[in-house]
Order: C-alpha cells, then structure tokens, then sequence
C-alpha cells in the first residue's frame, strides 16, 4: 500500500497527490510514468510522475478526473492509500545534452504537469528555458508559481484571453521564433491537437522537438501492444520505447483516432461508477 502524504487541488478538476514510494522515488526521473490501481477490483491506468523527492522517499503525481479511476483516485484523502503504484516506467527525458543551451517548454493544460519536471532539470542543468503554457481560461491555470522558480522566462496563454493573454500556445512560440529567438530543442506536452500543431511549426523551422504520447496502457511493460504508436513510419510502444518521441516523425492522425477508440465506454464505465456512489449515499 502506498500512502498519500499530500493531496492538493489545483483547480476544479485537478489533483495533485504525494505519495510515499521510496522504492520509486530512488528510482524516477522527468519523463517517466507509474501504472496505479486504486484497489483490488481498480483498473490500471498511467500517470506520469510530476515530481520526486529522493530524500523523502515521494513521488508527486498531478491528474484530472476524468473517469471513473481518476474520480476514485481524486475521492481519497490524507493518510488515504492507493493499493498499486508500479514504476518508475518508461524511457527517462534525455535532456542532459542541453546544458547551457537554449530550449522551450511548451505545456497545454495538464500536460503542463508533465512538462515540468522536464523543464526543471533543464534549468537545474543551467539550460535557458523558456516555459509556454496554455489553459481555456484563467480558472484551470496549474503550476504557474513554481513554473516561474525553474524558467528563464514564462508565458501564460489561455484560449478566452480571461488571465489577459489571449491565444494558444502555438502563436507564443511563433512570435518568440520570429523576434529571433533560437532554440535547440522544444518540448511539447499536452493535447494531441496541440502537440501536432507545435510539430508542424517546428518542422518549419528546423528545430528538434519532442513530444510525450500518452496512449492507452494496460501493462506498461510492452506486452499488451494497447499503447502503440507510429513513428517514423514503424510501430513503437509508448511504454518501452517511449513516452518522449520525435514530434515531426510521429503520426499524430492515427494517433488521434486511436484516442477516441474507446470514448462510448470509459463514459459508460464513469456513469456506472456515479450510480454505485450513489446508490452507497443512499444506502448509508
């Protein structure tokens, strides 16, 4: 059992939990990702590990509730403990080679938490890094405080212009590109929409992007074949082979529909796991 030491909402939908997994936390590093089940008769789904504290034996995981999982993660408190938490799983961010370069950091909603702890070890590693995150509107805005502490510059975008900043990520980073600034490498995490759109920006301009997928996953050990991508043309598994990948070689179309797959029954699966509360409110 794995105890949840911290639980902390970062706005309506969003949760940030620490959890006490010293096994792990020796272990994690940016870009990795742990497979959790909530209980015995939970499923297994992915988050990407947030953050780690070695000293301390924790691992900070930040998810949205979505369905029924996440809902059933996000109903657990304090002193609370999730039964499963295997990991840390994945290729680890190879980002060391950008020491003392310049690099961006682009976060579209939640993958801004997934974009962080990238972003701070570029910076620890004296990378210039300027952070770009993007939300719908000002209420759903995570992680801004400490974005600032580990990036050179930060910009905050959301789609409605309500945190006064109006526009998508994509039309930061090509005005910064177009003043002249010259990245190394761009790193792109969020939607899949928004990491196509980042690529074929990027694409435009010669420079190296990276992007996280974050597919359907089952076992995160390569032998169930649900969470395959294309890359390049041939299949990879985002749970070996990746997360990260080359954005201007992967296909995000197929990707995309893959993701839509299996809508009809993760809304069923959420509808039915409402009504059982329910019903248990009832009963009580």
């Amino acid at each position: 059992m794995y105890k949840i030491l911290k639980k902390e909402v970062l706005n309506p939908s969003v949760k940030l939990m620490e959890i006490e997994a010293p096994f792990v936390a020796r272990k994690a590093e940016p870009g990795q990702f742990v497979i959790i089940r909530v209980n015995e008769k939970g499923e297994r789904i992915p988050l990407t590990i947030a953050d780690f504290d070695r000293d301390k034996g924790t691992v900070t995981i930040i998810f949205q509730e979505v369905g029924k999982t996440t809902e059933l993660l996000g109903s657990l408190n304090e002193g609370d403990s999730i039964l499963d938490f295997v990991g840390p799983l994945g290729v680890p961010s190879h980002v060391e080679e950008y020491r003392n370069k310049k690099v961006a950091v682009i976060g579209g909603g939640l993958g801004t938490a997934i974009a962080y702890p990238q972003a701070k070890k570029l910076y620890n590693n004296n990378a210039e890094v300027d952070v770009i995150i993007g939300f719908r509107n000002k209420d759903l805005i995570i992680l801004e405080d400490k974005l600032k502490e580990i990036s050179n510059r930060l910009f905050v975008t959301t789609d409605d212009g309500s945190n006064g900043n109006k526009g998508f990520v994509t039309d930061v980073l090509k005005r910064l590109l177009e003043e002249g600034n010259k990245y190394e490498l761009v790193i792109a995490i969020g939607p899949l929409v928004m990491m196509k759109a980042v690529s074929n920006l990027t694409k435009h301009y010669g420079i190296k992007t990276i992007v996280s997928m974050n597919p359907v996953m089952i076992d995160g050990t390569g032998m169930c074949g649900g969470c395959r991508v294309t890359v390049g043309g041939k299949t990879k598994f985002a749970c070996v082979d990746g997360p990260d990948f080359d954005g201007h070689e992967v296909d995000f179309d197929e990707a995309i529909r893959r993701q839509a797959m299996y809508k009809n029954e993760e809304i069923k699966s959420l509808e039915m796991h409402r009504c059982r509360i329910k019903e248990a409110d009832v009963n009580a």
